[in-house]
């Protein structure tokens, strides 16, 4: 156990935790408390934050909020970003070796995820501290202000205890993938059947609803292939392909025959897909612009509002009436949603483009060596489960550099693949973002496969417990 975790030891009793189920808990009853998580999460989300007025105008965090699941002007004004952050600073740290972790001793474990709940609460802290000072629910006083914070806190610690309700076994899957496919699969449907209206067009909001409407009053349907900002046809035709393509590419990848050491009639297939490191560097990606974004945003609501300091307008410069970005950095670690956007601002759209796909780039090749998923590792992995590949040595070098044969080139090309999906996706207006999308569409493969498992446990239990589902 390395230093670092042992200077939680003593936080560790004061942190509040849900027990482990000491029972083997039926397919139903897990369907029945990630269900109740879900419908407490959507209420937390819709449940204004006392004392601050209604918001109005733009959101200026409207296109970051799908990553973080957060909900603007409600007890979900963090969501899931405080604890998604902690998680990926301590995973990171772990995995580059910087601090010592031995995950097959319980005692190890127990501590960093008592490590990351401590940075989770501080990072909480911290975000509604900044939104406080900076201004997001107007000038507050003291007093109101420490009632805002004291909520912000108190959901953020509910969330947590959510999320870890579910991954201890009491659900499927974990609490953060279930509130991140909730809030884009929330943010679709909205933008299909939204019956809000009318708007400054004449149509209602969801595309769908208005499309409808609109042969119904015998109404031409062209003005609703593009409608400046509002949902669109050209984003439900690209939403729909988005989708298929995803779908599509995940099912894309490369087998490798493998068998049992043991069990020489036992033979199988080792798959590396396309992306490899699934949507790992989009979400890495995001979360750095979301983070230039939020200070940026501090900064400047501080320090600059009328944008007449030089040097801060390099990192910033916003509408003071609006809250858009319109000059300096953080306008090119922002998306311009919609073709409308894309055809105004084209060097905006091409350096963001560019970035967002070297990121991902980046991020995949990091991810890979500290995530455990490189060559060496992945041969150490084979070896350790009792595994071989025909025509192979059963030794770790042999094995590696067949592995450096796919793994390398996938990492690049998977990194390419997300980045420009998830960046055509937010030109073309998809619903819900592009990283929504993939994020939702990689969340429900997983439920997938975990339901997959729960039944096989389920009717199996010998088979189960051979296959260590």
């Amino acid at each position: 156990m390395g230093r670092f975790l042992e200077t939680f030891k003593p936080v560790s009793r004061f942190i509040p935790e849900v027990a482990s189920p000491k029972r083997r808990v039926p397919l139903s009853e897990k369907f029945f408390w990630t269900g109740m998580v879900l419908v407490i999460y959507l209420i937390m989300c819709e449940v204004p934050l006392y004392g601050i007025q209604a918001p109005t105008g733009v959101d200026p965090f409207y296109y970051l909020r799908v990553i973080f699941a957060s909900r603007r002007g409600t007890l979900m004004e963090l969501g899931i970003g405080p604890i998604v952050t902690a998680g990926l600073v301590l995973q990171i740290l772990a995995g580059s070796k910087m601090i010592e972790v031995d995950f097959s001793k319980p005692e190890d474990r127990a501590l960093f995820t008592c490590a990351s709940k401590v940075l989770s609460i501080v990072m909480t802290g911290a975000q509604a501290t900044s939104y406080i000072v900076a201004g997001v629910y107007g000038k507050l006083p003291p007093r109101l202000g420490a009632i805002v914070f004291a909520q912000l806190m108190a959901a953020g610690l509910v969330l947590m205890l959510m999320d870890e309700l579910i991954q201890k076994g009491w659900g499927l899957g974990s609490g953060i993938s279930l509130f991140i496919a909730a809030g884009v699969a929330q943010n679709v449907l909205w933008s299909c059947f939204s019956p809000f209206g009318p708007l400054a067009d004449g149509m209602r909001l969801g595309v769908v609803v208005a499309f409808f409407e609109a042969l119904w009053k015998h109404q031409p349907i062209s003005p609703l292939v593009n409608r400046g900002g509002y949902p669109d046809l050209i984003g439900l035709a690209t939403t729909v392909g988005v989708l298929m393509a995803i779908i599509y590419i995940e099912g894309m990848r490369v087998e490798i025959p493998v068998s049992y050491a043991r069990f020489r009639g036992f033979r199988s297939r080792m798959p590396i897909k396309l992306l490899y490191v699934s949507n790992i560097p989009v979400i890495l990606a995001s979360a750095l612009f979301a983070d230039i974004y939020w200070v940026s945003n501090l900064i400047w609501s501080k320090f600059n509002r009328d944008n007449s300091n030089f040097w801060l307008n390099l990192l910033a410069q916003f509408d003071p009436d609006e809250g858009k970005p319109i000059g300096g950095l953080v306008k090119y670690v922002t998306a311009p949603i919609g073709l409308q956007n894309v055809v105004q601002d084209p060097v905006r759209a091409a350096v963001y483009g560019c970035l967002m796909v070297l990121l991902c780039i980046a991020f995949s090749v990091i991810w890979v060596e500290v995530g455990g998923m490189a060559p060496s590792d992945v041969a150490d992995q084979l070896i350790g489960a009792g595994m071989q590949v025909p025509g192979f040595r059963r030794a770790r070098r042999p094995l590696e550099m067949l592995f450096e044969r796919y793994i390398p080139t996938l990492t690049i090309v998977g990194g390419i693949i997300v980045g420009l999906i998830a960046v055509v996706s937010d030109f073309l207006g998809v619903f819900g973002t592009g990283i929504g999308i993939l994020l939702m569409v990689d969340i429900l493969y997983q439920y997938y496969q975990i339901l997959v498992g729960e039944q096989i446990s389920e009717m199996y239990p010998a088979l189960a417990k051979m296959l260590g589902v």
